[in-house]
């Protein structure tokens, strides 16, 4: 769908791969607190922002730790959508 690689649960999309960042599903709420904080931009693949999602860069991922955090939260969100 992105041109990237996805990784869905429950049918849902959660976090995937596209280019050289992260991207996470986190929902309308946590992105409008996440963008602008350092590394964290909206996800803006086509042109159009979608909202629920942001992309994360390499920066903020340095260290098992960190990428285990974002997908961590990502995984909560998608965990909250009914199955498809």
């Amino acid at each position: 769908m992105f041109g990237g690689l996805a990784f869905m649960m429950r049918g849902n999309m959660c976090c995937g791969i596209l280019g050289d960042r992260l991207m996470l599903r986190l929902g309308n709420d946590a992105v409008d607190a996440l963008v602008g904080h350092p590394g964290v931009g909206p996800m803006d693949f086509t042109g159009r922002i979608i909202r629920s999602m942001v992309l994360v860069s390499q920066s903020e991922l340095k260290g098992k730790q960190k990428l285990n955090r974002w997908v961590a939260k990502s995984m909560q969100f998608a965990a909250t959508l009914p199955p498809k």
